[in-house]
Protein backbone atom coordinates (compact mmCIF):
# COMPACT_ATOMS: atom_id res chain seq x y z
CA UNK A 1 0.00 0.00 0.00
CA UNK A 2 1.49 3.42 -1.07
CA UNK A 3 0.62 6.69 1.42
CA UNK A 4 -0.07 10.13 -0.40
CA UNK A 5 0.32 13.42 1.60
CA UNK A 6 -1.44 16.04 0.17
CA UNK A 7 -0.78 19.78 1.10
CA UNK A 8 -2.94 22.22 2.06
CA UNK A 9 -1.69 24.84 -0.17
CA UNK A 10 0.17 23.52 -2.55
CA UNK A 11 3.54 25.01 -4.27
CA UNK A 12 3.01 22.76 -7.47
CA UNK A 13 6.24 20.21 -6.60
CA UNK A 14 5.87 17.18 -6.14
CA UNK A 15 8.21 14.07 -4.25
CA UNK A 16 8.09 10.84 -5.18
CA UNK A 17 9.72 8.78 -1.43
CA UNK A 18 10.96 5.47 -1.20
CA UNK A 19 11.87 3.07 1.59
CA UNK A 20 15.12 1.11 2.17
CA UNK A 21 15.80 -2.86 2.35
CA UNK A 22 14.48 -3.21 5.60
CA UNK A 23 11.46 -1.40 5.93
CA UNK A 24 8.75 -0.01 3.91
CA UNK A 25 6.68 3.23 3.24
CA UNK A 26 5.70 3.25 6.60
CA UNK A 27 9.58 4.05 7.87
CA UNK A 28 9.01 6.19 10.75
CA UNK A 29 11.69 8.28 8.51
CA UNK A 30 9.89 8.86 5.51
CA UNK A 31 6.35 9.68 7.54
CA UNK A 32 8.42 12.58 9.44
CA UNK A 33 10.12 13.61 5.75
CA UNK A 34 7.09 13.33 4.52
CA UNK A 35 4.90 15.16 6.54
CA UNK A 36 7.64 18.30 6.88
CA UNK A 37 7.42 18.68 2.45
CA UNK A 38 4.22 18.05 3.23
CA UNK A 39 3.88 20.84 5.31
CA UNK A 40 5.98 23.20 2.67
CA UNK A 41 3.43 22.61 -0.14
CA UNK A 42 4.95 19.55 -1.88
CA UNK A 43 2.70 16.52 -2.69
CA UNK A 44 4.54 13.65 -1.47
CA UNK A 45 3.93 9.89 -2.45
CA UNK A 46 5.69 7.18 0.02
CA UNK A 47 5.79 4.19 -2.16
CA UNK A 48 6.55 0.98 -1.68
CA UNK A 49 9.22 -0.65 -3.88
CA UNK A 50 7.77 -3.94 -5.83
CA UNK A 51 10.15 -6.36 -3.71
CA UNK A 52 7.50 -4.93 -0.83
CA UNK A 53 4.88 -5.09 -2.96
CA UNK A 54 5.32 -8.66 -2.89
CA UNK A 55 6.06 -9.61 0.55
CA UNK A 56 5.76 -7.83 3.90
CA UNK A 57 9.53 -8.86 5.17
CA UNK A 58 13.12 -9.54 4.33
CA UNK A 59 15.27 -7.95 1.93
CA UNK A 60 15.39 -7.31 -1.84
CA UNK A 61 17.52 -9.58 -4.19
CA UNK A 62 19.31 -8.34 -6.82
CA UNK A 63 17.55 -9.63 -9.43
CA UNK A 64 14.80 -7.88 -8.70
CA UNK A 65 16.52 -4.34 -8.28
CA UNK A 66 15.78 -3.73 -12.19
CA UNK A 67 12.14 -4.76 -11.56
CA UNK A 68 12.21 -1.98 -8.49
CA UNK A 69 13.42 1.34 -10.54
CA UNK A 70 10.82 0.51 -13.02
CA UNK A 71 8.41 0.17 -10.43
CA UNK A 72 9.70 3.67 -9.00
CA UNK A 73 9.82 5.17 -12.61
CA UNK A 74 6.18 4.20 -12.64
CA UNK A 75 5.15 6.57 -9.59
CA UNK A 76 7.37 8.84 -10.68
CA UNK A 77 5.32 9.11 -13.72
CA UNK A 78 2.01 8.93 -11.94
CA UNK A 79 2.88 11.33 -9.56
CA UNK A 80 4.13 14.09 -12.99
CA UNK A 81 0.79 13.99 -14.12
CA UNK A 82 -0.59 15.41 -10.44
CA UNK A 83 1.89 18.14 -10.10
CA UNK A 84 2.95 21.83 -12.27
CA UNK A 85 6.42 21.96 -10.44
CA UNK A 86 9.10 20.44 -9.87
CA UNK A 87 9.33 16.87 -9.50
CA UNK A 88 11.80 15.32 -7.08
CA UNK A 89 12.63 11.45 -5.79
CA UNK A 90 14.03 10.37 -2.93
CA UNK A 91 14.84 7.44 -1.08
CA UNK A 92 16.45 5.96 2.06
CA UNK A 93 19.23 3.41 1.97
CA UNK A 94 18.31 0.86 -0.96
CA UNK A 95 15.55 3.00 -1.89
CA UNK A 96 18.05 5.97 -2.59
CA UNK A 97 20.59 4.33 -4.76
CA UNK A 98 17.85 3.06 -7.29
CA UNK A 99 16.75 6.58 -7.17
CA UNK A 100 20.11 7.24 -8.06
CA UNK A 101 20.55 4.89 -10.98
CA UNK A 102 17.47 5.27 -12.30
CA UNK A 103 18.03 9.16 -12.68
CA UNK A 104 21.31 8.09 -14.30
CA UNK A 105 19.59 5.88 -16.52
CA UNK A 106 16.61 8.71 -17.57
CA UNK A 107 18.58 12.07 -17.34
CA UNK A 108 15.78 14.16 -17.12
CA UNK A 109 12.86 12.29 -15.01
CA UNK A 110 13.25 14.44 -12.09
CA UNK A 111 14.24 17.71 -10.86
CA UNK A 112 16.14 16.71 -8.39
CA UNK A 113 17.15 14.10 -5.76
CA UNK A 114 17.12 13.77 -2.04
CA UNK A 115 19.29 10.75 -0.50
CA UNK A 116 18.66 9.99 2.64
CA UNK A 117 21.47 7.29 4.08
CA UNK A 118 23.29 6.25 0.37
CA UNK A 119 24.71 3.15 1.43
CA UNK A 120 28.12 3.81 -0.24
CA UNK A 121 29.34 0.05 0.49
CA UNK A 122 28.18 -3.17 2.32
CA UNK A 123 29.45 -1.89 6.22
CA UNK A 124 33.15 -3.06 6.74
CA UNK A 125 33.76 -3.18 2.85
CA UNK A 126 34.63 0.15 1.18
CA UNK A 127 36.18 -2.20 -1.59
CA UNK A 128 32.68 -2.71 -2.87
CA UNK A 129 31.83 0.76 -4.02
CA UNK A 130 28.38 1.70 -5.21
CA UNK A 131 28.80 4.38 -7.08
CA UNK A 132 29.99 3.18 -10.96
CA UNK A 133 26.70 5.43 -12.45
CA UNK A 134 27.73 8.15 -10.52
CA UNK A 135 29.62 9.83 -13.28
CA UNK A 136 26.23 9.67 -15.23
CA UNK A 137 24.30 11.31 -12.39
CA UNK A 138 23.41 14.25 -14.23
CA UNK A 139 20.48 15.45 -11.79
CA UNK A 140 21.08 17.90 -8.82
CA UNK A 141 21.15 15.41 -5.53
CA UNK A 142 20.85 16.67 -1.53
CA UNK A 143 22.93 13.34 0.20
CA UNK A 144 21.73 13.27 3.89
CA UNK A 145 24.35 11.35 5.85
CA UNK A 146 24.83 10.66 9.65
CA UNK A 147 28.57 11.00 10.71
CA UNK A 148 28.33 7.14 12.18
CA UNK A 149 26.73 5.70 9.16
CA UNK A 150 28.41 2.31 8.52
CA UNK A 151 27.65 2.28 5.12
CA UNK A 152 30.15 4.82 4.47
CA UNK A 153 32.19 7.65 6.30
CA UNK A 154 31.18 11.36 5.89
CA UNK A 155 34.76 11.26 4.35
CA UNK A 156 34.41 8.70 1.70
CA UNK A 157 30.91 10.51 0.84
CA UNK A 158 32.57 13.60 -0.05
CA UNK A 159 34.76 11.92 -2.21
CA UNK A 160 32.26 9.86 -3.64
CA UNK A 161 30.30 13.50 -4.81
CA UNK A 162 32.99 14.29 -6.77
CA UNK A 163 32.32 11.78 -9.30
CA UNK A 164 28.85 13.35 -9.79
CA UNK A 165 28.92 16.07 -12.63
CA UNK A 166 25.93 17.53 -11.17
CA UNK A 167 25.66 19.70 -8.13
CA UNK A 168 26.15 17.41 -5.29
CA UNK A 169 25.63 18.46 -1.42
CA UNK A 170 26.20 16.79 1.59
CA UNK A 171 24.18 17.30 4.69
CA UNK A 172 26.09 15.85 7.83
CA UNK A 173 24.06 14.99 10.99
CA UNK A 174 26.57 14.91 13.87
CA UNK A 175 26.12 11.39 15.67
CA UNK A 176 23.68 9.92 13.16
CA UNK A 177 23.72 6.53 12.29
CA UNK A 178 22.40 4.65 8.72
CA UNK A 179 18.83 5.00 10.73
CA UNK A 180 19.14 8.77 11.16
CA UNK A 181 16.98 8.35 14.12
CA UNK A 182 16.69 11.64 16.26
CA UNK A 183 18.73 12.27 18.74
CA UNK A 184 21.53 14.75 19.50
CA UNK A 185 20.59 16.43 16.20
CA UNK A 186 17.07 17.40 14.15
CA UNK A 187 16.57 15.53 10.72
CA UNK A 188 13.56 16.78 9.77
CA UNK A 189 14.91 20.52 10.90
CA UNK A 190 18.08 19.96 9.10
CA UNK A 191 15.49 19.18 6.38
CA UNK A 192 13.35 22.50 6.60
CA UNK A 193 16.83 24.47 6.80
CA UNK A 194 18.62 23.17 4.12
CA UNK A 195 16.71 21.01 1.69
CA UNK A 196 13.31 22.37 1.14
CA UNK A 197 14.14 25.30 -0.71
CA UNK A 198 16.17 22.88 -2.95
Amino acid sequence: MDFVHEPKHSGGAGLVLTHGAGGNANAPLLIAVAEAFCEAGVLVHRYNLPFRQKRPGGPPHPSGAAADRAGLREAVLEMRGKVSGKLYLGGHSYGGRQATMLAAEEPGLVDGLLLLSYPLHPPGHPEKSRTAHFPELRTPAVFVHGTRDDFGSTDEMRAALTLIPAPAELVSLEGAAHDLKKGRFDVIGTLRQRILGF
